[in-house]
């Protein structure tokens, strides 16, 4: 039986460093086997330079991730930003129009137009930049960027996806390093997936079936990749 609570439970305030932490773990699991299976898949390759390259896959991910990810959500925080300092001048400069801006926005969400308006002077005589910024531009305190957040989430994740793979590389033989690595991988980004789907309330099966398929195809690419150019004449 559902209480209150449950049903009020939201996942939208958990987008932000979730979406970066399991981006992260997906792709330390994901990428981290790949390169081991490419080159477990090549002749002439030891268990040391199999655990070698998975070391080094770990830090250079972890450390790409993290940067990427700061970058890429500092540059929506710019935009953001932006478009926060535009929207203030816009308040100050020409309140009416903006006023007649936001009681349109509400209109259009069902509220005719007397109520409309006044809804719109009321939320401006309270907070204008907020009301804007929320009803206008789409920016609230919950989805707003957060740049170091969303790298930390990123590069840490990444490591523990990174450490998952490298220890069935310490572990499993060097003959079998291929199908082992597979296995394992397949197992921990279906365990990523439905933590993932569960935190954040959507269907468990189509989280499985998506990493699955992906995760197949970039590990088989890698293989044979691995494969083709390791062969020796």
């Amino acid at each position: 039986m559902h209480t209150t609570e449950d049903l009020e439970k939201h996942y939208v305030n958990r987008s932000n460093w979730l979406r970066a932490a399991i981006l992260g773990a997906n792709d330390g699991i994901l990428s981290t086997a790949s390169i081991i299976i490419g080159v477990a898949a090549a002749n002439n390759t030891t268990s040391e330079l199999v655990v070698l390259t998975g070391v080094a896959a770990i830090v250079a991910g972890a450390l790409a991730m993290a940067a990427g990810e700061y970058v890429s959500v500092s540059s929506q925080a710019d935009i953001e930003k932006s478009d926060l300092e535009r929207e203030k001048w816009e308040l100050e400069n020409m309140p009416e129009l903006e006023l007649s801006e936001l009681a349109k926005i509400y209109k259009k969400r069902g509220l005719d137009d007397e109520l409309a308006l006044e809804v719109a002077k009321q939320l401006t005589a309270h907070d204008a930049l907020e009301a804007h910024a929320r009803d206008e531009l789409g920016i609230n305190e919950i989805t707003q960027a957060k740049p170091l957040e969303a790298a930390l989430a990123s590069g840490a994740a990444f490591i523990f996806g990174g450490a998952l793979p490298l220890l069935v590389g310490f572990l499993a033989p060097l003959k079998d390093m291929v199908i082992a690595q597979y296995i394992a991988a397949m197992l921990f980004l279906i365990a990523l997936g439905i933590t993932a789907a569960k935190m954040g309330g959507s269907s468990v099966w189509k989280a499985v079936i998506r990493i699955t398929f992906w995760g197949t195809i970039a590990m088989g690419i890698t293989a044979l990749i691995g494969s083709y150019f390791g062969v020796t004449p």
